[in-house]
């Protein structure tokens, strides 16, 4: 039997047109932590500036340029800290467009609490489309790889998820006329107005692009870091130097 919550679920899903590949409502498959959870309200979105260097709901870092076609990333998937009843999310992601830009082609997993259960799940999103949900099962501790890649000619992108621990991978194709391609990221994002998740750390590798017409790792590009804020401006997330491998970061969880 299906929960209230999910029920109602449901019923935005019909009204925005979602289509969920493979959806598994009773069973763990797609919600092993918490099945009669939804997802957060806020959807991944462009960065909300707050400042030189900090925005409201990104912590990570982002490349500004022009005809981006590619960018990839690695993470760890962190394990979320909930209060009791707490509601909150996180999400690490990769993504083109939205640092400089109204549209995000963006893929990744989240890290929440639904009333103080811990929950996750994989998406992509063709921001301002609203969120698809995948079904690939997300666990704390697994690694996972997001791509994002550009269809040469068109106004198409692959989007592709890969849980590293289990082997199992999604991709699609999907259109955006609008997109600009004039950024790439590899970010943690949170709510502007609501709790961000208590994360702890979350390591970013491998993390490489194509903008500019210039192809490496995230040290090669003149990168931006970027802290997450409250909106008085004390730090929520803050990212650390690139490692000296010129690939690697970490997300580091400072309040909510």
């Amino acid at each position: 039997m299906t929960s209230v919550r999910t029920r109602a679920y449901l019923s935005r899903i019909v009204r925005k047109r979602i289509l969920i590949p493979a959806l598994v409502i009773a069973g763990a498959a797609l919600f092993p932590a918490a099945s009669a959870a939804t997802p957060h309200d806020g959807a991944p979105a462009p960065k909300h500036k707050f400042g030189r260097g900090t925005s409201t709901n990104w912590s990570g870092y982002a490349v500004d340029g022009s005809g981006a076609t590619r960018v990839s990333g690695s993470w760890t998937q962190p394990a979320a800290s909930c209060s009791p009843g707490e509601n909150s999310w996180s999400s690490p992601w990769v993504g083109i467009d939205g640092n400089s830009s109204n549209t995000v082609e963006q893929i990744g997993t989240d890290t929440d609490c639904s009333n103080g259960q811990p929950f996750y799940y994989a998406w992509y999103e063709m921001y301002p489309k609203p969120l698809v949900l995948i079904n690939i099962p997300v666990n704390p501790g697994s690694s996972y790889t997001g791509e994002v890649t550009y269809v040469p000619g068109s106004s198409s992108f692959v989007l592709k998820l890969t849980n590293n621990s289990t082997g199992a991978s999604f991709q699609t194709t999907q259109r955006s006329k609008k997109a600009q391609r004039t950024s790439v990221e590899w970010v943690m994002e949170g709510p502007s107005n609501g709790l961000l998740t208590n994360f702890g750390n979350v390591g970013f590798t491998a993390a490489a692009a194509r903008i500019g017409g210039q192809a490496g790792y995230l040290g090669s590009f003149a990168a931006q870091p970027i802290t997450m804020v409250t909106q008085q401006g004390t730090a929520r997330a803050v990212p650390s130097a690139v490692g000296k491998d010129r690939s690697s970061f970490s997300v580091s969880w400072q309040h909510g």
